[in-house]
């Protein structure tokens, strides 16, 4: 299944969500400027990184989903989690290849850089998708694993 865009999203969120979004995310950038101001800008830098409005999207991701199986009278306790989870997944492996950019934009800037930051580009998109295709594969096998377990299962039954 080929990586794509949906905009079909941005039609179910209200006004006054993107609003909580835009708040937290201008919060946590002026904390993180104070705390560089006070601490340097390296640990501010640290803090900067932060997933502001990681917290508010998993809130609201998980409040569509209920609402969307209570539209069609189902519980949605259980896949509200589950998506507001997946969607966590993708800032986690986002960071790996943000991980993987700093290492080699680091070691490779004493040569030049345009060059240390197109390398280090590759290497973050190469790394971010990998983890994707790792992460997608693994989760294939996985519920290959189950789905054989439960067939063994009914047929020693």
């Amino acid at each position: 299944m080929p990586v794509k865009l949906s905009l079909s999203s941005l039609k179910q969120t209200h006004w006054h969500e993107y609003l909580i979004r835009f708040v937290l995310g201008g919060a946590a950038t002026v904390l993180a400027g104070l705390i560089g101001k006070q601490f340097g800008t390296s640990v501010g830098g640290l803090f900067l990184a932060l997933p502001a409005i990681f917290c508010a999207s998993a809130t609201l991701i998980d409040r569509h989903e209920r609402r969307k199986k209570e539209r069609v009278a189902l519980n949605g306790g259980r896949r509200g989690p589950q998506a507001a989870a997946l969607d966590a997944a993708g800032p986690g492996l986002g960071s790996i290849g943000l991980a993987a950019f700093a290492a080699v934009f680091y070691l490779t800037i004493p040569a030049s850089v345009a060059v240390a930051f197109a390398v280090a580009l590759v290497a973050w998109g190469t790394v971010a998708v990998s983890m994707w295709w790792l992460r997608r594969k693994l989760r294939v096998v996985r519920h290959q694993r189950q789905h054989d377990h439960a067939s063994a299962n009914r047929l020693a039954s």
